[in-house]
């Protein structure tokens, strides 16, 4: 109950980044084919530790996912398509310093973006 309760606060804290750019502790709201979430990150010694937290809509288990990122590296969180349909992808890169919450392209074709972090 209280995982539940602590993940609906960090949703409603999340704080909007601009241009896909995030930063640290502050969280954006992500839509991957309605398993809503939330990434931040905090730095650290060894580099960036990312976390990404999602559920399969309001009611859904929540799922975290935790990754150390250096300099010029890339994690993906994806959730698989139906069947005939293209996956949904979020790239997190840690670029020039920065962390970029961005959708991935397959063929040129947008397959998700970030959701609009709310206020």
């Amino acid at each position: 109950m209280y995982r539940y309760i602590a993940f609906a606060a960090l949703c409603m804290a999340a704080m909007p980044a601009h241009a896909g750019e995030l930063g640290a502790m502050k969280a954006e709201s992500i839509d991957l084919a309605g398993f809503l979430g939330v990434v931040y990150y905090t730095p650290q010694e060894d580099g960036y530790r990312v976390v990404t937290t999602i559920a399969q809509g309001e009611a859904g288990l929540p799922v975290r996912f935790v990754a150390t990122l250096t300099e010029n590296q890339i994690v993906a969180v994806s959730v698989p398509g139906k069947l005939g349909e293209s996956d949904q992808i979020i790239e997190i890169s840690r670029v020039g310093g920065k962390l970029v919450v961005s959708p991935q392209a397959i063929d040129g074709i947008v397959v998700s973006s970030p959701k609009a972090a709310v206020d």
